[in-house]
This record gives C-alpha cells, sequence and structure tokens, in this order.
C-alpha cells in the first residue's frame, strides 16, 4: 500500500507542478477576469453620465441622503455652479438641491431629462422621512403618542418563481455542467493516456515492476489523477467563490447580482450539489478508459493517438444530451441516467429538472461507483501485460493477448 501511494503522489505532484496544469486552472479565471474588467471599465468611463451631484446649505442633509445612495452619486461637486457645467458639459445627469426652509424640507432637481424612477421613489422616501421627522420634532409629543406614531406596518413578499425563470435557470444549469464535464473529462483523458503511452516499452517499467506489483502501480497511478482532478475542482469551487464575493461588493456588478439573484442562486444550488459527484466519477471512468486505451498503444510515438477511445465515447454522450435537455422524464434519459459513461451527464438532467428521488440517485452512483471499481481493479490485473507488449501488432492482437493475460 505504501508503494502505490508513493506513486500516486509522484503522479500527483508531477502534474500539479506542470505549467499545462497551472494553466488549465488559472485561465478560466484569467479570461472571467479580462472579461469582467472591460465590463468594469466601459461601465465606469461613462459612469459619471447617469449620476447626478447633490447641493445643500445643509451638510448633514446632504450627508445622509448620499449615504444611502452612493451608487447615484457624484460626490465630489457641492456647488450649484459647477454642477450647471457638468450638466452643460453632459458630464453628470442632473443635480438635486436640497433644503430645509421653515420647517420643510423641499428638494429641486435640474436636468435636461427626467429623473431615473429608482432614484426618484429614493428621493421621495428620503423626504418623507425627514419631513416626518421635523413634524414629530415640532409636534412636541408624549413618549406615549411617538411610539404610537412609530408603529410600522408590515409587508412581505411571498413570490413564486415563474416556469419561464425555471426553464432558464434549468437550461442553464444544464448547460453549464454539461460542458464542464466534457472539458474537463476530455482534458484528463488526454493528459492520462499520453501519461501511461509514453511509458510504453521502456526498461524502467520493467525495473519497476520488480520491485512492485503492477496492479499497485496502475491503482497508484489512476489515484494520482483522481487526487489531481480533485484538487482542480475544488481551485474552481473555492476560486468562483471569491470572485463572486469580490463582485458583489463592487457597486457597477452588484446591481446585476440584485437583478438576477433568484437565477443566479438557483445555478449554484444546482451545480453545487450531487451533481458535483457526478462531475468528478464521470472523469475518473473515462479517465480509466484512458490509461487503458494508453497501455495498448504499439510503442510512445502513438501516445497522441491513445485519448481518441475515450474522448470519442465522451463526445457520444455529450451530443447525445443535446435532444434531451428540454425532456428529462423520456425513457431513453431515464435508461441512460443508470449506464456507465452516461449516467454522469443524463442524472444530472434528470436533478436539475427535479425527475429524480434519492433512492433513484442513490441507485445510479452505486452502479457507476462499483463500475469504476471492478474496471479499475481488473485493469489492475492485466496492466503488466498491457504494457510490456512492445511488438507493432495490429490492435486487436495487442487486446485480445492483453486480456488473457493474468498477474
Amino acid at each position: 500500500m505504501n508503494k502505490t501511494w508513493i506513486v500516486a503522489l509522484e503522479t500527483y505532484l508531477r502534474q500539479v507542478k506542470s505549467w499545462s496544469f497551472v494553466i488549465l486552472v488559472v485561465s478560466p479565471f484569467l479570461m472571467l477576469a479580462v472579461s469582467l474588467g472591460v465590463g468594469y471599465m466601459s461601465a465606469t468611463s461613462g459612469s459619471n453620465t447617469d449620476k447626478i451631484a447633490v447641493i445643500s446649505n445643509n451638510p448633514a442633509l446632504r450627508k445622509q441622503f448620499i449615504s444611502t445612495n452612493k451608487d447615484d452619486i457624484s460626490q465630489k461637486v457641492t456647488t450649484t455652479n459647477t454642477a450647471k457645467r457638468k450638466v452643460a458639459d453632459d458630464k453628470l445627469a442632473g443635480y438635486l438641491q436640497l433644503s430645509v426652509t421653515n420647517q420643510q424640507v423641499s428638494a429641486r432637481y435640474y436636468s435636461k431629462e427626467s429623473m431615473d424612477s429608482s432614484l426618484k421613489l429614493s428621493v421621495e422616501n428620503f423626504l418623507n422621512k425627514n419631513q416626518q421627522a421635523l413634524n414629530v420634532q415640532n409636534a412636541k409629543l408624549s413618549s406615549g403618542q411617538m411610539k404610537s406614531l412609530s408603529q410600522q406596518p408590515i409587508f412581505k413578499q411571498h413570490i413564486k418563481q415563474s416556469s419561464s425563470s425555471n426553464d432558464i435557470v434549468k437550461i442553464a444549469s444544464f448547460w453549464i455542467l454539461v460542458f464542464v464535464i466534457y472539458m474537463v473529462l476530455i482534458t484528463y483523458s488526454s493528459v492520462t493516456a499520453q501519461e501511461i503511452a509514453s511509458e510504453k516499452g521502456t526498461k524502467i517499467m520493467e525495473i519497476i515492476f520488480s520491485s512492485t506489483k503492477a496492479s499497485k502501480y496502475f491503482i497508484g497511478k489512476i489515484t494520482g489523477v483522481m487526487m489531481v482532478i480533485l484538487t482542480q475542482i475544488l481551485v474552481y469551487i473555492i476560486g468562483g467563490y471569491v470572485f463572486y464575493e469580490i463582485l458583489r461588493r463592487i457597486s457597477t456588478f452588484r446591481k446585476v447580482f440584485d437583478q438576477y439573484q433568484s437565477l443566479i442562486k438557483p445555478i449554484i444550488g444546482n451545480l453545487l450539489n450531487v451533481n458535483l459527484v457526478y462531475l468528478f466519477l464521470g472523469v475518473i471512468i473515462y479517465t480509466i478508459v484512458s490509461a487503458f486505451s494508453g497501455a495498448l498503444v504499439a510503442k510512445p510515438e502513438d501516445a497522441p493517438k491513445a485519448a481518441q477511445p475515450a474522448i470519442y465515447l465522451g463526445m457520444l454522450a455529450f451530443f447525445l444530451t443535446f435532444p434531451f435537455q428540454s425532456n428529462a422524464t423520456g425513457l431513453v434519459v431515464k435508461i441512460l441516467s443508470y449506464v456507465p459513461f452516461f449516467s454522469s451527464y443524463f442524472m444530472p438532467l434528470r436533478i436539475i429538472n427535479n425527475e429524480a428521488g434519492a433512492l433513484e440517485i442513490s441507485l445510479s452512483l452505486l452502479v457507476l461507483v462499483l463500475t469504476i471499481v471492478l474496471f479499475a481493479w481488473y485493469i489492475s490485473r492485466i496492466y503488466e501485460g498491457l504494457i510490456l507488449q512492445t511488438d507493432d501488432s495490429s490492435f486487436w492482437k495487442r487486446l485480445k493477448r492483453g486480456l488473457s493475460y493474468q498477474s
């Protein structure tokens, strides 16, 4: 067992230290950062044209209004003349004059266009709140009367998500999940197949097999790759969470998050549940197929071709999901959600559409896990016979000879 873990650790460290792994992990975040940066700059470059200035002879009143409307206010403009000039030059949407005269709060807005409806509502609420405070102060009411006036009404929203919103959530969740599974699967199928194939016919393999069993070596290889895949998934989850929290704190993006929160949260929920387990296990079973294919090539020069069987099988499963993205109740979907190599695509489709119960999910996972274990165990038993074949015979002869080998 120690030798198995040594192989696993060596495989893991070699993979995570490679530039290809670093680029693979970092590139999505770089692309996201660049696209968001461009969006942020384009949004903020003309942001002042959507903002207003607040002018007031009462600094406390101005400060109070700005504190509740920071995203809509250009705080640097403090005088009427400056505000007029910037409005004329189209550098401000307008300016708001706040004042308190004869115990009455007033606001006057100057602009070329009407005030935005949401900001207008905010101004009206602000005026009502401050006017009420002045009225209460001038009325000199008792504590009991003050308590009665401070009583607030109750308003609660009970929102049932529309079917169109549900459809958007389901479709978006499906495409994100399927695309991630496919991309990670293709990547690790190629990496694993080429790594195994590159060892073909080397003397070092004979030396390794003289000190440890080929089965332990193979299991160690697969375990190491599993650790690499798990590392990448964890990096994506943690990195995605960090990006999410950063964007929520940037005013330019916070509005978008607030507006589409009813869509964003369900999509994230569909990704960070049992579907993540299907992603991991789906990549593992295709990785084992790739290792098997890599061990069957005739010589190391054929390594680029080694991943083709796993890639073609993955492509078949990937494209087979297209006709059923809106038909999670179909008989084909139900059958394939229990079939290894296909269940990682089709059971998440059913889960996203709430068409699979806990028992069905458990049974599907059990079949998938057992297939992975048995498949890995069987290949580990014949691995020595596969990897040590060096003759340039046909693929079927090498396959037949390898399957008939007994360690």
